[in-house]
């Protein structure tokens, strides 16, 4: 049973058991700034709903979240405006690299989903228009629900990406041209890598991770951040949408609602049970973590708890 579950002994035994394999893998170096990072750390975190926490390895070690933070952003948006989001972005898989054009093409400007980044982007506007002030906002948003003043944006790394943004500013020219994108196009870019550039531990995100695990409420003191069915949409993309094109491989390894990035986090939850994060900077072909991806797996077939 889940509450006789001892944590502890389980994820030290996953940690001691990836960092046996050699995974292998790549740190991210297409951001500049996330090529230095030391790419042989690992750290886990986890927290169940009824207020326990549980860490091993590099825990406490920060990270850039990356594309972890779309999920914060998806959040922000529906507290904001509900499902009317769902007008400009889609909510199916999209089979594509995150960052395709090909398919933002052939549907006119509409992203397949708010997880890749033309998603995002979208999000991120539709935020512009909302917030008096969407960097101060999100980030007291994002530290709200992690329970940590600490959290900030890293400008480094916002510095590192925007000079290489690219397919980023494609993306949001071909969206601004079919009329999904209301803002200034080099202020949503701006905005949407500041927002990935969040800098983070395991703890920290985990902890942002219990409000989707609990319904949309704080771990702790039950707060209501959002709706029930908002928190159940939310884990819903997650599952469909959350590793990019290995989505569906996650599913069937692992069998979490979680969200990766390209700084080596992975984030998921069990709803009703805990949430978890993992990192560790080298990453697969499809940009996801290796050791964080095995070290979920490990976690689902050890406590025999996943959403299937």
């Amino acid at each position: 049973m889940p509450h006789l579950m001892d944590y502890q002994k389980i994820i030290d035994s996953v940690r001691q058991q990836v960092l046996s394999e050699k995974l292998g893998g790549e740190v991210a170096s297409y951001i500049p700034e996330l090529a230095k990072v030391s790419p042989d750390q690992f750290g886990l975190h986890l927290d169940t709903l009824k207020g326990e926490h549980f860490s091993t390895g590099d825990s406490d070690q920060r990270f850039s979240i990356q594309s972890v933070s779309k999920v914060f952003l998806l959040a922000k948006v529906l507290q904001e405006i509900g499902s009317d989001f769902h007008k400009r972005v889609g909510v199916e898989p999209s089979g594509n690299h995150f960052d395709s054009l090909v398919q933002l093409e052939f549907e006119q400007g509409i992203p397949r989903n708010p997880f890749i980044n033309a998603g995002a982007l979208v999000v991120c506007d539709i935020l512009m228009s909302l917030l008096p002030d969407p960097k101060k906002d999100y980030l007291e948003f994002v530290r709200r629900i992690a329970g940590s003043d600490e959290i900030d944006y890293d400008l480094e790394v916002v510095k590192s990406e925007l000079v290489l943004s690219f397919r980023n500013r494609a993306i949001l020219n071909m969206m601004k041209g079919f009329g999904n994108i209301e803002n200034d196009a080099e202020a949503v870019l701006d905005f949407y890598v500041t927002a990935c550039s969040l800098s983070m531990n395991c703890c920290e995100l985990a902890h942002a991770f219990g409000v989707f695990a609990n319904g949309g409420k704080l771990i702790g003191t039950d707060e209501v951040v959002f709706s029930e069915r908002r928190a159940k949409r939310i884990n819903a993309i997650m599952l469909t949408c959350g590793l990019y094109d290995e989505a569906g491989e996650f599913a069937f390894r692992v069998g979490l609602a979680a969200k990766s990035g390209v700084g080596g986090a992975i984030a998921a939850v069990y709803p009703g049970e805990f949430a978890v994060a993992v990192w560790s900077p080298r990453l697969n072909p499809k940009g996801n973590s290796c050791s964080g991806f095995r070290a979920l797996e490990l976690l689902t077939d050890s406590t025999k708890l996943s959403i299937f």
